[in-house]
């Protein structure tokens, strides 16, 4: 592919497919992987509703929540769609906050792995 945007978006949207365009099926598959089981690891442990913070009590920090969330590309639309109505007790289950640290981390690592991309693609990484 020769589009490094359309590579980059790709990438984004689908953790660990960039780098398979780009014939790194190997490490495509690895990152693909560990992007996929932040995410769900962060969904069952209800991480997807947690609301992180509010603009209210902290700008800086709702916008590094929202950004890091935003990261998981197409995770990040299905959580939107399918979990922004919080049950009433989950914030009673123990892994609650492990789970939204755990969505943010596994968006931020797609950011990486998208960069990571985009650098193959441009040939400035081998």
């Amino acid at each position: 592919m020769n589009n490094f945007l359309l590579t980059g978006i790709v990438a984004w949207l689908l953790p660990g497919v960039g780098h398979m365009i780009e014939g790194r099926w190997k490490r495509g598959l690895l990152i693909a992987g560990a992007v996929w089981s932040l995410f769900i690891i962060a969904v069952l442990s209800g991480g997807a509703y947690y609301p992180g913070f509010e603009f209210k009590d902290g700008a800086l920090l709702y916008l590094l929540n929202i950004f890091s969330r935003l990261g998981n590309g197409l995770g990040s639309l299905l959580t939107y769609l399918f979990f922004s109505n919080a049950p009433a007790n989950v914030a009673a289950l123990a892994t609650f906050e492990y789970g939204g640290r755990f969505l943010e981390i596994a968006g931020l690592l797609n950011y990486l792995a998208m960069l990571d991309a985009v650098d193959i693609q441009q040939e400035r990484k081998k």
